[in-house]
């Protein structure tokens, strides 16, 4: 009983967190289930991960959809574009050796954080300056307490973007926010609180499609689909309080605690497989 309300206490912190900035969560269990299971396949490891970002995301979406801020047109296109990326991901998660793994989750992490603190905000002008190009979306956003959002992106960089993000995040198992939530805010000009609930939303079907992928192909391992189930049931669970801890928390504090956690992770990870 104290093992099983220990998975939903993670999967609680895990969703919470998770959906508070809009990266599904992976970024946080996969170290630590890395760290409780030095001995399991990276495989293993993914199939868990994406299993409770899906139940994460998915629960996160529904609390993110009540507030209006789902930006539905893009999260459509942007999820299609990462279904590819996402099955040959979860498809080849068994090819790496479990140090190399870990390398290179660890390095991923180090290298987003970085990016997070250092980057300024990127414009894409040039693009943007031709209002008539059928790549150009212009988007109005009203959410539920009636604060409003206009903003205008280039469709290219998006689609490039989520085909790779589909790929790493599932072959890594961390769901892929910790890329989106960036990307979109600061290369696609989305509103931050924007960004993570649009996030959340291409992460439940990404999610769901590399999910599925493992099952089939037997990467779950013998308790793996258990351990999954009680720590989505936390998930789900603390995902609608990151839903609600958002409206409450200023946007840089978000990018900022984002890169924090993935520098501190990162590192740990990293060392791991020296």
């Amino acid at each position: 009983m104290i093992f099983i309300l220990s998975l939903i206490l993670l999967g609680a912190a895990v969703g919470a967190f998770g959906t508070l900035i809009g990266a599904g969560g992976g970024f946080i269990l996969v170290p630590v289930l890395l760290l409780l299971y030095p001995n399991a396949e990276p495989e293993s490891i993914t199939a868990i991960s994406l299993g409770v970002v899906f139940f994460n995301s998915f629960s996160g979406s529904i609390a993110y959809s009540k507030m209006k801020r789902i930006d539905y047109k893009s999260g459509w296109l942007f999820a299609a574009a990462t279904l590819p990326g996402a099955i040959i991901g979860a498809a080849t998660t068994d090819l790496i050796p479990r140090h190399i793994f870990n390398g290179i989750f660890g390095v991923l992490m180090v290298v987003a954080a970085s990016y997070l603190l250092i980057r300024r905000r990127i414009v894409i002008k040039s693009n943007l300056d031709n209002s008539n190009s059928r790549w150009i979306a212009h988007q109005h956003l009203t959410e539920a307490d009636g604060t409003t959002h206009d903003f205008s992106y280039d469709l290219r960089p998006g689609l490039f973007i989520s085909l790779v993000i589909g790929y790493i995040s599932t072959l890594l198992g961390i769901g892929g926010g910790i890329i989106h939530v960036p990307a979109l805010s600061r290369i696609l000009n989305f509103p931050v609180h924007i960004a993570t609930a649009t996030s959340h939303f291409i992460l439940a079907i990404m999610a769901l499609a590399g999910t599925l992928v493992h099952y089939f192909s037997g990467s779950f391992a013998q308790d793996g689909i258990e351990r999954t189930l009680w720590i989505g049931i936390g998930a789900v669970i603390g995902a609608q309080l990151g839903a609600k801890l958002s409206s409450k928390v200023r946007s840089e504090w978000i990018l900022n605690s984002l890169a924090i956690a993935l520098g501190i992770a990162g590192l740990r990870i990293g060392i791991s497989a020296l």
